[in-house]
């Protein structure tokens, strides 16, 4: 008996010592301020670094979701280079892994102020991870589809099963008359004729098959069914172009621009801010850039020979000058009105929602289906904040003058855009 109580009791300490430092732990933790963290990653983290796009350095979200040791996090934020000189395992990896890129150090943060940054950056990347989990759970605006390859090999797989049944009942019926036949006598006249009339005429078997109304009727039903399915499919993606991806006459990546380099979207696409349409940018544009940078490209020289710009003299000719055949790729139908400004000024919606994850892209697809279904979709679960909004505020001072009986002119309304007469 003191055997067993003195195990017990080895055992009840163990316990408590695991229980005593998981508590440690989760103190230490809950002590992380967020906030605090956000200041200091924004102040000295961004430059390098976001928490779901890799840039400079490694997107931290999944970085710091898989490396889960805070210490070593601590040690190779504040003093890297230390980690790399004593040849840790860990620091190596990443440092070859960025082409020996030294990452800044920061010495200046204490413990604290690093705990703070992870419990940030963690808090962040779940939070990114959630709202990206929405749209699939919640019922966001789904892409348009037609009938699920489910739904097609579905009915095929019907159709072929009943045409085994029937089959198989034909055999039983078959076998049945025999029997029948056989027991009077007659089976024998029957198949000696049947023989005569196969030698005589090469299309009996047809014959014989289009006499079975069965038959013909799940031949012809399988045919309507077919031809139903594929009449279905093929006007359902009419003028549907979802995935769309042209060979453009330049190799232009968004990827880089838009995702490593961080470029914003209006200063190529001036007019998606301040018109209906969000214009091809000039390549004036580009020449801002490449009229010093990544001259050697190949790329680029398509641009000067456009221009009929010459690198060497940094002098343009313009009986040289050609347009660059840009290939469209999102192209709405005549009918169908669509402002970018609209869209992006009053309605605050990003160019993600309908191009798709456009930064990282290194050739651009049609990333949504534009159809109407889809527009009214998302124009049914958008939700409208008129908060500090110029357009919302001048419909709400309206309604407030029709109330008090005060005069109100299209004018007030919008009526003096140029869209609303000149389309």
């Amino acid at each position: 008996m003191r055997n067993i109580s003195f195990i017990f009791k080895q055992f009840s300490k163990s316990v408590l010592l695991v229980a005593g430092l998981a508590l440690c732990g989760l103190t230490a933790n809950a002590q992380a301020d967020p906030a605090k963290g956000e200041a200091i990653f924004k102040a000295k983290c961004t430059a390098c670094h976001k928490i779901d796009v890799r840039m400079t350095g490694p997107a931290l979200g999944p970085q710091l979701e898989a490396e889960t040791d805070d210490a070593y996090l601590t040690k190779w934020i504040q003093n890297n280079q230390a980690l790399i000189a004593a040849k840790n395992p860990k620091a190596l990896k990443i440092y070859n892994e960025y082409n020996q890129a030294g990452m800044t150090v920061f010495a200046e943060l204490t413990d604290a102020d690093v705990a703070n940054v992870i419990a940030y950056v963690r808090a962040d990347w779940k939070k990114l991870k959630e709202d990206k989990a929405k749209p699939a759970a919640g019922g966001a605006v789904a892409a348009e589809q037609g009938p699920s390859d489910l739904v097609i090999f579905g009915l095929l797989g019907v159709i072929v099963i009943a045409f085994i049944v029937i089959l198989v009942l034909n055999k039983v019926i078959a076998t049945l008359e025999r029997l029948l036949l056989n027991k009077s006598g007659l089976l024998v006249d029957e198949e000696e004729e049947a023989e005569e009339k196969v030698k005589g005429d090469k299309l009996a078997l047809v014959k014989k098959a289009l006499k079975n109304k069965k038959l013909v009727f799940f031949i012809v039903l399988c045919g309507t069914i077919a031809m139903g399915s594929w009449s279905w499919v093929t006007m359902w993606n009419t003028n549907v172009h979802q995935g769309y991806q042209p060979v453009q006459p330049i190799k232009y990546s968004h990827k880089l621009h838009a995702g490593a380099m961080k470029i914003e979207c209006q200063y190529c696409h001036t007019g998606a801010f301040k018109s209906k349409n969000a214009s091809i940018p000039s390549l004036n544009v580009c020449m801002n850039c490449h009229k010093a940078v990544k001259t050697e490209s190949p790329e680029i020289h398509k641009i000067y020979d456009a221009l009929g710009y010459d690198p060497q003299t940094q002098k343009y000719d313009s009986t040289k000058a050609q347009p660059i055949q840009w290939v469209r790729i999102h192209n709405l139908p005549d009918l169908a009105y669509f402002n970018h400004s609209q869209h992006t000024v009053v309605g605050k919606i990003e160019c993600q929602k309908c191009h798709g994850q456009i930064q990282e892209m290194q050739e651009v697809y049609q990333y949504s289906p534009l159809t109407m279904k889809w527009c009214i979709q998302c124009h049914k679960r958008t939700e409208i904040s008129g908060k500090g909004n110029g357009y919302y505020d001048k419909i709400l001072a309206a309604h407030d003058k029709i109330k008090k009986g005060e005069k109100v002119t299209p004018a007030m309304l919008g009526g003096l855009e140029c869209a609303k007469c000149h389309y």
